[in-house]
């Protein structure tokens, strides 16, 4: 029995947390075309075996697009109705913003214009970094305090947010 997702869904955790399984389950249940949408980069070779691995897990069954910079450029033409969108993840978009010296609160205001005009639901990753910390250099704070506010606007206009810690989702604010 398809499980219907809500327009907006944001999934929140930390490294390992198994928010991208939880968040790829919620899209496969829906019984929509599941699509990913990549933000990361193989910049190492660690990172290279990470995305191999996420592409093994998901197998063929996903329309994948990759990603880095245009957000919601890339949203708007992969959004459908009969689809759902994975977001993977917002924090290594907001890591790819900062090393191409883009002004994040633009295209944080770009991207959560784009939500509401979108055909068919998006369910957003990303890791929760204001847990620790407040960090000793300029850089990793920029990078905190930019998903910190990516992830407070988001899950105020989002429908549902959820927080996953040793693979167990936690709701944070239920469906409307």
């Amino acid at each position: 029995m398809p499980a219907p997702l809500p327009p907006l869904t944001l999934i929140l955790g930390g490294a390992r947390s198994g928010k991208s399984g939880h968040a790829e389950r919620l899209v496969l249940e829906s019984a929509l075309e599941p699509c990913y949408l990549a933000t990361g980069r193989a910049g190492d070779a660690e990172m290279a075996t990470r995305i191999a691995a996420h592409r093994a897990r998901r197998g063929d069954a996903w329309k994948v697009l990759e990603e880095p910079l245009e957000l919601a450029a890339a949203l708007a033409d992969f959004a459908g109705a009969r689809r759902a969108v994975l977001v993977d993840c917002l924090t290594l978009w907001v890591t790819n913003l900062l090393l191409a010296e883009r002004d994040i609160e633009a295209e944080t205001d770009r991207l959560l214009a784009a939500l509401p005009t979108l055909p068919g639901p998006v369910v957003f990753v990303s890791n929760e970094v204001g847990l620790g910390i407040v960090p000793i250099d300029a850089l990793t704070r920029a990078f905190v305090d930019a998903a910190g506010n990516l992830h407070q606007r988001l899950a105020a206009m989002a429908d549902r947010v959820e927080l996953v810690a040793a693979g167990l989702p936690l709701r944070l604010k239920p469906e409307r």
